[in-house]
């Protein structure tokens, strides 16, 4: 899943926004010049950083990491020997809602998209889209199908054929097996790009037609589910529709905080999202069940998410302008690639192998994990990412004047 606030510069930066400008300020909008949705379109004001929006989304990463590791069964329980119950008797509980830190990545994924696209031509949102994605995606894919190819790991690898077909990021579709766990978020992130991209980018994007998308999708979208069609369910996305709605709303209220109708999306999303969330999440305190998950918890969590972005939208976070916060957002996307899968190759080797408390296990755990993100942001992302996305921008131009 990428959602990231920088279009991959050769060095990290953290998110920067323009803001709205001062009232008075003549329309400058299609939306505004044709009358429709008549408002004063906020023209640009001094950009901002928002490093708030970088630390948000690594805080994300580690509660997904914290759930990979601690609050759920499966091959992590082989890692550690025994269940993330035993280990963590009562942190597993609370590790068990880190899962809901996909849906934050997800507004913070339709807050920054919808930035992204805001002014920019098709081919130059592709370029960037995939420049960012998959650099870091393409080495991950390898190096976790190499180390599990190797005859000491104890964790099944993909087959050669399937590992290949997980570089083009269409294995879910496909029915093939997965190298990634987490690539099934990246999935959903595709499709969103797509849906934005002929939607919006494709026609310009302005307030009007933004406005336009989310009222359309949030629409279809619960139209999908009521259907039952599995090809609606597909790209329409009816459980996740309303994080990255609700982060293209934020966004909108970035940009005009008086915005009436910005808010009001924002606020059917949240109404959505925590739906979502409870239907696909909660489940009874029970001796079957791994752990409990309350949905009043979860409805705060979901409602602590959509805040914390719309803080960050309305510059209430503005002092938090540390720097290490950039480099925090740089490692977040190759630290959710790797995390999980590689993560298990590694508490089993300092848990069961060298016999290291499981608390001092999980915190070396997740060091070791950001020490290889950074290895990834330094030599991968910041090398070839500017390559592929200039590559990408001089084919585009090719084939426009050709």
């Amino acid at each position: 899943m990428t959602i990231t606030p920088q279009d991959a510069g050769t060095a990290p930066r953290a998110a920067t926004l323009p803001l709205p400008a001062p009232p008075g300020t003549p329309p400058d909008t299609p939306e505004a010049m044709s009358g429709a949705l008549p408002r004063e379109s906020p023209p640009t004001r001094p950009r901002v950083r928002m490093r708030a929006l970088d630390g948000l989304r690594l805080l994300a990463a580690l509660m997904v990491a914290g759930y990979h590791y601690g609050g759920r069964g499966g091959d992590i329980t082989e890692a550690w020997g025994s269940s993330a119950a035993v280990q963590f008797p009562s942190a597993h509980t609370w590790f068990a809602y880190g899962c809901l830190g996909v849906q934050i990545f997800f507004v913070i994924s339709g807050f920054v998209i919808c930035m992204s696209g805001w002014g920019r031509s098709l081919s130059a949102f592709f370029a960037s889209r995939v420049s960012r994605l998959m650099p870091a995606y393409w080495v991950a894919v390898a190096l976790v199908t190499l180390v599990f190819a190797l005859p000491w790991v104890a964790y099944e690898a993909v087959s050669p054929s399937d590992a290949l077909v997980n570089m083009t990021l269409l294995q879910q579709p496909l029915g093939v097996d997965r190298v990634l766990g987490v690539c099934w978020t990246l999935w959903a992130e595709v499709r969103f790009y797509a849906l934005f991209a002929l939607c919006v980018v494709l026609p310009g994007a302005n307030r009007r037609r933004v406005v336009l998308f989310c009222a359309v999708w949030t629409l279809a979208a619960a139209l999908a589910k009521a259907s039952g069609e599995a090809f609606l369910d597909v790209l329409l996305m009816p459980e996740y529709a309303p994080y990255f709605i609700g982060g293209i709303g934020l966004y909108l209220v970035h940009r005009d905080r008086r915005d009436a109708l910005a808010w009001g999306i924002v606020g059917v999303s949240w109404l959505l999202g925590q739906h979502y969330a409870v239907a696909d999440l909660w489940h009874p305190d029970s001796q079957d069940a791994f752990s409990y998950r309350s949905a009043t918890v979860i409805v705060l969590i979901v409602t602590a998410g959509f805040a914390a972005v719309a803080a960050i939208a309305l510059g209430a976070l503005n002092r938090l302008d540390w720097q290490w916060l950039t480099v925090a957002g740089a490692l977040t996307y190759p630290f959710y690639l790797v995390h999980e899968h590689l993560g298990w190759v590694v508490v089993g080797a300092l848990h069961r192998g060298l016999g290291i408390p499981a608390w001092a296990t999980f915190v070396l755990t997740v060091a070791a994990m950001l020490g290889l993100a950074w290895l990834l942001h330094r030599f991968v992302e910041r090398r070839f990412t500017p390559l592929l996305r200039d590559a990408l921008s001089r084919t585009a131009l090719g084939l426009k004047r050709g």
